[in-house]
């Protein structure tokens, strides 16, 4: 079972990859943003989205927000229409993640959440707390093959490491 202060460390780490993520990105053109590189949704971008998507869907599972506009994983990568519009509203799902574990409390983490999966088709009932735990671990798994196209274009992200997070985060 994890706590609330893991949450909040993991939305942290959650921010500080996006930023990272997306300054090395930036740096890049649309062309090499866009190319597909063979990875599971394409592109750089098509990933960041699909990224994006997946947030919006677990927190409207996990609170009151509305789901995302996309509906379901295939259209996910065409969750925004531009780079800037991309990296204004990850900025804002990163800082509504804080919030929300900023208010998250012990108990908030036990009991179950069910919810209809369109990707098996079925209703599923879980553990809060596993829930929570596979919304940071999905976050870290697409940043990797990011980091990996990323690092293909020639671009360098920063470290990844949790010991090296700022502690101004």
């Amino acid at each position: 079972m994890i706590g609330p202060e893991h949450t909040r460390l993991m939305a942290a780490y959650n921010r500080w990859q996006n930023d990272n993520i997306f300054a090395a990105a930036d740096g890049l053109s649309a062309d090499d943003r866009t190319a597909d590189q063979g990875a599971f949704f394409g592109s750089i971008e098509a990933t960041l989205n699909h990224l994006l998507w997946a947030d919006k869907i677990w927190m409207s599972r996990f609170t009151d927000r509305p789901a995302p506009a996309s509906p379901d994983i295939k259209s996910s990568v065409l969750e925004t229409e531009s780079w800037d519009r991309l990296k204004t509203e990850r900025m804002a799902m990163d800082q509504e993640i804080i919030d929300w574990t900023a208010a998250m409390s012990a108990d908030r983490l036990h009991g179950d959440l069910s919810w209809f999966s369109g990707a098996t088709g079925r209703n599923i009932t879980k553990p809060f707390w596993l829930l929570v735990t596979h919304f940071f671990n999905h976050q870290t798994h697409h940043r990797g093959q990011i980091h990996a196209m990323l690092t293909a274009k020639g671009a360098r992200p920063g470290d990844t490491d949790l010991p090296f997070m700022p502690d101004t985060l």
